[in-house]
């Protein structure tokens, strides 16, 4: 009986190893074909000189003012709301929304505007969104810089104008973002050559974070390099970036 009941341990404590062996081997083979980040080097660097990426991803909501309006979204879900003094506009989650107080109180595009300037404002962590491709672009030259580039492009379907390009310049030394450029495809519905740009010069710390205090269109010439300012500064302000979220009711549209 003892020799029995010895047997059974010894067989008992062998399965129990190659449990224990299997379960190291299982870890062994998830920590190999850990996926490295889908985006380049150099715009990690960038998004390191900017906060952290990693950082990023754990905060919900982002607010800010910008002319005369005050804009707030959802980090995680895109849900958005722009609140004016005689117009609100926003995104639920499902639709695009607008409320005002008369007919001429708002008369943009509100499925174009609600989210515009928070793709200005929230460079360069947009950048790691999904469902982007990114290839190499010429650098940019200004005051004696040369200024390296990433083109950004989206595949098919993503969001509602994915033949839109984004052309991101960073400082050769610091990895901090200098240039913007883009292609706006919204309403022609057809890739462009024709892009705008932005000069990033002037940022703020916003909870940890680097971002524009103010951003500044510029001419171009020919060879599409920047040349001068082409209007005043667009400035930001009263900035939070929380890790706390919003319910949903505050992105619905007002009843009334």
């Amino acid at each position: 009986m003892k020799k029995l009941i010895a047997v059974f341990l010894l067989v008992a404590l062998i399965s129990a190893c190659k449990t224990e062996t299997k379960k190291e081997e299982k870890e062994e083979v998830k920590k190999e074909v850990k996926k490295e980040p889908a985006y380049p080097k150099a715009l990690s660097e960038v998004f390191e000189k900017h906060g952290g990426i990693d950082a990023w991803r754990k905060a919900r909501f982002l607010s800010y003012k910008v002319k005369g309006e005050e804009h707030t979204t959802d980090l995680h879900s895109r849900k958005a709301v722009v609140n004016a003094d005689n117009y609100s506009l926003g995104f639920d989650g499902k639709e695009v929304w607008l409320h005002q107080k008369d007919s001429t109180a708002f008369t943009g595009n509100p499925e174009f505007y609600y989210n515009l300037y928070f793709y200005f404002y929230s460079m360069p962590f947009v950048l790691a969104d999904d469902g982007i491709i990114y290839s190499d672009t010429a650098p940019i030259e200004f005051e004696g810089v040369s200024y390296p580039g990433i083109k950004i492009s989206y595949k098919a379907n993503v969001g509602v104008s994915p033949d839109d390009n984004y052309f991101i310049f960073y400082h050769p030394e610091t990895k901090q973002m200098a240039w913007l450029g883009y292609t706006v495809t919204y309403f022609s519905k057809k890739p462009s050559e024709n892009f705008k740009i932005i000069r990033y010069n002037d940022w703020e710390n916003v909870n940890g974070f680097l971002l524009p205090k103010s951003i500044t269109w510029y001419n171009k010439n020919d060879q599409g390099v920047p040349t001068e300012p082409a209007g005043e500064p667009t400035e930001f302000s009263s900035a939070l970036v929380s890790q706390a979220p919003l319910a949903d009711s505050f992105f619905s549209k007002p009843a009334k």
